[in-house]
């Protein structure tokens, strides 16, 4: 049984930051990439940020590219989004997903059909 344990939401205020980590355990076959979704209310789930674990490329939503980045450790199936100068735009659930297998094209790596594995998701509240 795979796991995906998220932590690191909670409530800050508008222009501050905060970090989100998530790892993987279990039996995992060839881990592809680990990225953050995120789903505020009332919309659809969307991309935040992504990265493939064997070479480190990251990939980023249109809306947090210049605030938010990701890091990851291959060896531990663990990654961390840092994100900085938050607005209330960003209030979600952030959900943690792992993609197992071989490479793919470039544009999966932004889909969520992508991913096979999922976390429950944790809370970031940006409010003053």
């Amino acid at each position: 049984q795979v796991q995906l344990v998220e932590s690191g939401g909670g409530l800050v205020q508008p222009g501050g930051s905060l970090g989100l980590s998530c790892a993987a355990s279990g039996r995992i076959v060839n881990v592809d990439a680990m990225a953050w979704f995120r789903r505020a209310p009332g919309k659809e789930r969307e991309f935040v940020a992504g990265i493939r674990l064997s070479d480190g490329n990251e990939y980023y939503g249109s809306s947090v590219y210049t605030r938010f980045r990701l890091s990851g450790d291959n060896a531990k199936n663990t990654v961390w989004l840092q994100m900085n100068s938050l607005n209330p735009e960003d209030t979600a659930i952030y959900y943690c997903a792992l993609r197992a297998g071989r490479r793919t094209r470039l544009t999966d790596y932004y889909d969520e059909d992508s991913y096979h594995y999922w976390g429950q998701g944790t809370q970031v509240t940006v409010s003053s």
